[in-house]
């Protein structure tokens, strides 16, 4: 089984370009839902984090209170690393596992649906990668829209990420979601018909 990457920049689109794959029959795996998970109560990687980021990082119901640990690790480079040096490989542990399901099922490809796969070099050993895109004054227009903030803070987490012309620099497929909707899914249908061509085998 082929799995290709999934990525683009902050407020670009690529959860709906996985939404339209995934309506089209194609697998998809969330590294944002394995992140959730890896994290769930009674979990070892939840105690693990609490272990090393102590009890103030649980919300009143013993979940896991993501933005309090954001705060904790936002502009402290260590306390990031050794965050991730937890979450990192129970997620790719997470992926593994369900890839290994869908092939075993027969799927010819899958995506991996994540936002640091070229900041981490996992494109590398990808069969592909997907990269999601939009103009700079439409990303930050859906970036204030979808979490309230002024453009001045839209900017800052756009400037935190890695410029989008150095992940369409290692894509194997780019598409612009500059545009409405229907713009996107017929993007995004060309390229359902490009994977089939490519990676389903004739009678299968």
């Amino acid at each position: 089984m082929v799995i290709l990457g999934l990525t683009g920049g902050i407020a670009c689109g690529k959860s709906a370009v996985a939404a339209l794959l995934a309506a089209q029959g194609v697998p998809v795996v969330d590294a944002d839902q394995g992140a959730r998970e890896v994290v769930a109560p009674g979990s070892d990687g939840l105690a693990a984090v609490v272990a090393e980021f102590g009890v103030a990082v649980l919300a009143p119901d013993e979940t896991l209170d993501r933005k309090r640990l954001g705060e904790r690790v936002f502009g402290d480079a260590t306390a990031r690393q050794r965050l991730n040096a937890i979450l990192h490989p129970r997620i790719a542990q997470w992926s593994a596992e369900r890839f290994l399901a869908l092939a075993a099922e027969g799927h010819p490809f899958a995506l991996y649906e994540a936002a640091l796969l070229v900041e981490n070099g996992a494109h590398r050993a990808m069969g592909g990668l997907i990269v999601v895109t939009a103009r700079p004054e439409v990303q930050s227009a859906r970036l204030m829209a979808r979490d309230g903030i002024d453009a001045a803070a839209a900017q800052a987490r756009i400037d935190a990420q890695w410029p989008l012309a150095e992940k369409v620099a290692v894509a194997t497929e780019v598409i612009d979601n500059s545009g409405d909707r229907e713009a996107l899914r017929a993007q995004v249908d060309e390229l359902h018909a490009r994977l089939v061509a490519a990676f389903l085998q004739p009678g299968s």
